[in-house]
């Protein structure tokens, strides 16, 4: 075996360890924000996005929600943008808009 063959395989057997090693993953530390993090469910996101139109004017498939969270345990915040408007909404988990920001 060359010299230049043991180079290559040394090279070709360490990126191989280092992309096994990238691929293993335990997801997030349990307590960190990802892990912790509550998002509206999808039908809350929809009423959001649904008032947010008639707020802003505007079609509500034009609507979208770009983030949320839940602000206790029965209300949630969605941040939403219409082609450049931006509307924050606050709804509770039975699906009442309780309201709608322009941002």
């Amino acid at each position: 075996m060359t010299r230049e063959n043991v180079v290559l395989q040394a090279v070709t057997a360490t990126g191989l360890a280092l992309l096994l090693c990238g691929c293993m993953s335990s997801g997030p530390a349990p307590g960190s924000v990802r892990a912790t993090a509550e998002t509206a469910p999808a039908d809350l996101q929809l009423a959001c996005a649904s008032a947010a139109a008639k707020s802003l004017g505007v079609d509500a498939s034009s609507v979208l929600p770009v983030s949320s969270s839940q602000l206790d345990p029965q209300k949630y915040q969605v941040d939403l943008n219409a082609k450049g408007a931006r509307a924050t909404c606050v709804v509770d988990s039975t699906g009442n808009v309780l309201s709608v920001q322009k941002a």
